[in-house]
C-alpha cells in the first residue's frame, strides 16, 4: 500500500507536465521580429504603438471627446474632404464597409458592384446579406474598368448606389475614379468607395472626385494596427441615413423623432446612431475603443505631418525600386502596368519554382520577412509584396530583394548575380 501523502512517479510526471504546460500557456508575449512585406497588415509606426499605451479615459470625459473631435478633423485631411461626417467605426476595415452599405442600402435597393478582385466579391456578399438587389460586372483579375464600362452598367442596371474598391490587394490593381464620380452624379447614383488598400499611399480625392462615401482601415498605408475603420460621407448620404434613423429604446432621448425610412438592419453599424454618438449629443451607443482611437489619431498625425504628397511619392519610389529589382532578377510582374497600386506589387511565380509556399516559408523562417500569397484565380500563381507605411523604406526594399534572391537560388532558380539590388540602387540614386 502507498503511504499517506505519497505521490506515485506517474502522478509526479503528469503534474510536472501540467505545470510546464501552464508556464508556457501564460508566458509573456515575445514573438520573433518580422518584417511584414505582404499586402497587409504591415509593421506599425513606433509612435502609434506608443500612443496605444496612453492611459484610458471615460468615453464622455471632455478630454476624450476632444480627441474624438480631433480625429474627425485629422481624417478630413487624410480623405481630402470637407465632410462634417468623418469618423471611426470600431472594427477592422470590413466593419467600415458593412457600416456604409448597411446604412445606405435598404432591402430591395439596387446595388451595382464592379468586381476586379476579391474585395468586389465581398461587397456583393454584404449587399445580398442586406437584402439589396445586387448587380455585378466583372473583369479579368489584373485589369480595371474603363469609365465607359461603368457608364454602360449604370445605364443598364440603374442602381441606387455603386460600391467599388479603389485598390484591391488581391490583384494589386488601382481603379481610376476621377471620372466615375461625375458619371454617378449625372445619373443620380451614390458612389461608395472602399479605399482600405490605397489611402495614404496613392492619391485619393474624396471631394474632387465626387465620392459620396468612403471607408478605409489602418493596417495598410496608414501603418497602424487592424481594428479601426475611418469613414467619411457627404450631406447627400447623411440626409439618406437620417431619414432611416431609429434610436434604440433605453438610450432614446425624450422627444427624439425617428425617420420615415426603412430601419437600418444593423444596430452596431447603424451610422444614424453613430452620427449622434460622434456629435455633441454624445448618444451612448457603444463604448469607444479608446486605444484604437489613439492609434487612429496617431496614424493620421504621422501621415499628415509627413505630407500626403511626400508620403505618396515615397510609396511610388519604393515600388519603382522594388519592381526594377524584381525585373532585373528575371521575374515577371503581374497585371496591367498602367494601373498598379503604389504600395503592393504582384510578381508571377517563375516556372522553375514548383512550390511557391516553400519560398514564402523560407523567407519567413530564414530571413524574418513575410510576403503574401494569393487566392481565387491567382492562387499559386503570384506572390504579393507590400511596401507601405513604415515598411516603405529603402533598407527594407534592399533587404527583401537580397533575401528573395538568396532563397530562389537555394531552390535552384538561375538568377543574374546581384542584379536585383543593383537595379534598385539605380532607381534610388536617380530619384
Amino acid at each position: 500500500m502507498s503511504k499517506p501523502h505519497e505521490i506515485k512517479p506517474a502522478d509526479s510526471s503528469n503534474h510536472a507536465a501540467k505545470v510546464a504546460a501552464a508556464v508556457e500557456l501564460f508566458a509573456e508575449l515575445d514573438p520573433e521580429p518580422r518584417l511584414l512585406m505582404g499586402p497587409g497588415p504591415v509593421d506599425v509606426y513606433p509612435r502609434v504603438l506608443r500612443a496605444m499605451s496612453v492611459a484610458l479615459q471615460g468615453q464622455f470625459d471632455p478630454q476624450f471627446t476632444t480627441y474624438m473631435n480631433q480625429v474627425m478633423a485629422l481624417y478630413r485631411g487624410v480623405f481630402r474632404t470637407q465632410n462634417k461626417w468623418t469618423l471611426l467605426i470600431d472594427g477592422t476595415a470590413r466593419a467600415g464597409i458593412e457600416a456604409c452599405l448597411a446604412s445606405a442600402l435598404a432591402p430591395g435597393d439596387r446595388l451595382l458592384v464592379p468586381i476586379f478582385g476579391r474585395f468586389g466579391h465581398l461587397k456583393v456578399e454584404i449587399g445580398r446579406r442586406l437584402g439589396a438587389d445586387v448587380a455585378a460586372i466583372e473583369t479579368e483579375w489584373g485589369r480595371v474598368f474603363a469609365p465607359d464600362e461603368i457608364a454602360a452598367a449604370i445605364r443598364r442596371e440603374r442602381p441606387k448606389l455603386i460600391a467599388i474598391s479603389h485598390g484591391d490587394t488581391s490583384t494589386t490593381m488601382l481603379q481610376p475614379l476621377a471620372e466615375i464620380g461625375a458619371l454617378c452624379r449625372e445619373h443620380d447614383v451614390l458612389l461608395y468607395v472602399d479605399c482600405t488598400a490605397s489611402l495614404g499611399g496613392n492619391p485619393f480625392e474624396t471631394d474632387a472626385w465626387q465620392v459620396d462615401m468612403a471607408s478605409a482601415g489602418l493596417q495598410k498605408c496608414l501603418s497602424g494596427p487592424p481594428g479601426s475603420s475611418p469613414v467619411t460621407f457627404n450631406d447627400r448620404v447623411a440626409a439618406l441615413i437620417t431619414d432611416r434613423k431609429h434610436i434604440e429604446q433605453g438610450i432614446k432621448p425624450p422627444g427624439t423623432q425617428d425617420g420615415d425610412g426603412a430601419l437600418i438592419r444593423s444596430n452596431y453599424f447603424d451610422l444614424a446612431m453613430l452620427m449622434e454618438y460622434w456629435s455633441p449629443k454624445r448618444l451612448n451607443h457603444h463604448t469607444e475603443a479608446a486605444s484604437m482611437l489613439y492609434a487612429a489619431r496617431e496614424c493620421a498625425r504621422t501621415v499628415l505631418e509627413e505630407g500626403l504628397e511626400r508620403g505618396i511619392a515615397r510609396h511610388q519610389l519604393a515600388s519603382r525600386a522594388l519592381r526594377a529589382g524584381l525585373e532585373a532578377m528575371g521575374l515577371e510582374l503581374f497585371g496591367d502596368s498602367q494601373h498598379r497600386m503604389a504600395n503592393v506589387t504582384g510578381v508571377i511565380i517563375p516556372e522553375a519554382v514548383t512550390d511557391g509556399e516553400k519560398i514564402r516559408a523560407e523567407l519567413l523562417h530564414d530571413f524574418g520577412i513575410e510576403i503574401g500569397t494569393s487566392f481565387g484565380p491567382l492562387a499559386g500563381k503570384i506572390w504579393r509584396i507590400g511596401t507601405m507605411g513604415y515598411v516603405c523604406r529603402k533598407p527594407n526594399v534592399l533587404r527583401c530583394l537580397t533575401a528573395l534572391e538568396a532563397v530562389l537560388r537555394r531552390n535552384h532558380v538561375k538568377l543574374p548575380d546581384g542584379a536585383a539590388v543593383d537595379a534598385a540602387y539605380r532607381v534610388y540614386e536617380c530619384a
